[in-house]
């Protein structure tokens, strides 16, 4: 603890958060948690994509990650351009002078280290090379936690990707593949361990009873996305998204014709057109969508179902984390990876690719093994939870060294006799 003397720690979070990604929110959610219960003594703000939702919903201060406001809209005009680009200029000093306020910055999970989903090198991965460089620079710790990360093809993202993990202080992975690309990438990986996902030491919501053989089939939780396919499918993005939507109404329709009430989930804000197209051509009563704002409501909506089909990575771990099987509409390598290591590897469709026919085939497959999946899944979140408290002590020793060391000393003398 800090004595009345002493200054406390200055913790900053940096990244995407509080700008629709409910995935990323829940990563940002799950450390609050973790600093709240294990170091209550720091004072904790954000440098985020949506400040005024950060401050708002977890009560902490929020500073707007870039000085140009329409950073994530195209710009095709020559002022926009120009403001885009002095902009990028202007982020360079409010980021050193941000990061210089604080003791520690955490990037709290997020695929910060990836471009599995389509990015520009200006974008994210420039705004996280200044958050590390400016971290060393200033004798800030930065710390990669819980992060995913995958082998980049573009010379200038990768690049920028690669000094980002080189300059944190600490880094972590989400995955065992996403430390193997970090390896492949240069980076020195020997001290980096892998953990969970963030989002597993989120609280779950108590899981409705499965139902009995004599009772009518439950219903189906469809997460959906706005999916154009990744940064190296630009060029058929389009009959990428084209594919993958018509082959989910497909599906979502034979689920009617079976007389299965579905339940649309999204992730994030800009998934919401495909939900709209969805029930505009699957017109039932049996089709509806789901409001949900944070993980927390996609899980108490997947605890009530019988069984989930989704596609964004955080739906997949809100269906696992609740016990529920779960049929993984896999865009990367990140989400065959998840579904392998809590034991439903079987059941992994390409999203690329969807083809409605085999995916209620798979659908059906996955159903008639539902009792024994979801005593799996039990085991698997058990096994997840108690790693992520071993995740959380690794960041306080490397972190808050002085409180670990105030923590086993209290510890040791509750061991003496």
């Amino acid at each position: 603890m800090t004595s009345a003397d002493e200054t406390p720690l200055r913790v900053g979070v940096f990244g995407l958060l509080g700008s629709g990604n409910l995935g990323n929110d829940g990563s940002l959610e799950a450390v609050l948690g973790y600093l709240r219960a294990e170091h209550p003594e720091v004072v904790v703000d954000a440098l985020c994509g949506g400040p005024e939702v950060v401050a708002a919903r977890y009560r902490i201060p929020a500073t707007r990650m870039h000085w140009y406001r329409g950073e994530y809209r195209t710009a095709s005009r020559a002022g926009a351009i120009a403001a885009k680009g002095l902009g990028k200029l202007v982020d360079v000093f409010r980021t050193a002078a941000w990061v210089r306020r604080h003791d520690v910055v955490i990037v709290p999970g997020m695929g910060v280290l990836e471009a599995t989903l389509p990015l520009r090198p200006w974008g994210f991965p420039y705004s996280l090379f200044l958050l590390c460089a400016s971290g060393r620079l200033f004798g800030t710790r930065v710390a990669l936690v819980g992060v995913g990360a995958a082998a980049i093809h573009n010379r200038p993202t990768r690049a920028l990707v690669r000094w980002s993990a080189r300059l944190a202080a600490y880094r972590s992975y989400r995955d065992a593949q996403s430390r193997d690309a970090m390896r492949a990438m240069g980076v020195d990986t020997a001290r980096d361990e892998v953990y969970p996902d963030l989002a597993f030491a989120l609280p779950t919501p108590r899981a409705s009873a499965p139902s009995g053989p004599s009772a009518p089939p439950g219903p189906v939780c469809v997460g959906v996305m706005d999916f154009h396919g990744g940064n190296d499918d630009r060029a058929r993005a389009e009959e990428i998204h084209r594919r993958y939507l018509d082959g989910t109404i497909r599906f979502v329709r034979a689920l009617v014709e079976d007389g299965r009430p579905v339940r649309l989930l999204t992730g994030d804000e800009v998934d919401r057109p495909v939900v709209a197209a969805i029930l505009d051509a699957v017109d039932s009563p049996l089709v509806t969508a789901a409001e949900a704002a944070s993980l927390a409501d996609l899980m108490k909506e997947m605890a009530a179902a019988d069984t989930v089909v989704a596609v964004r990575y955080h739906n997949l771990i809100c269906a696992l984390k609740t016990g529920t099987p779960v049929l993984a509409l896999s865009y990367a390598a990140k989400s065959d990876a998840l579904m392998a290591q809590m034991g439903l590897a079987a059941y992994c469709h390409p999203a690329r690719e969807v083809d409605a026919d085999r995916l209620l085939e798979q659908f059906r497959a996955l159903e008639q093994r539902s009792a024994e999946l979801r005593q799996t899944l039990t085991e698997r979140n058990l096994a997840a939870a108690q790693r992520l408290q071993h995740q959380f002590t690794a960041l306080t020793a490397a972190l808050f060294p002085a409180a670990d060391h105030a923590h086993a000393h209290a510890h040791a003398r509750q061991e003496s006799p």
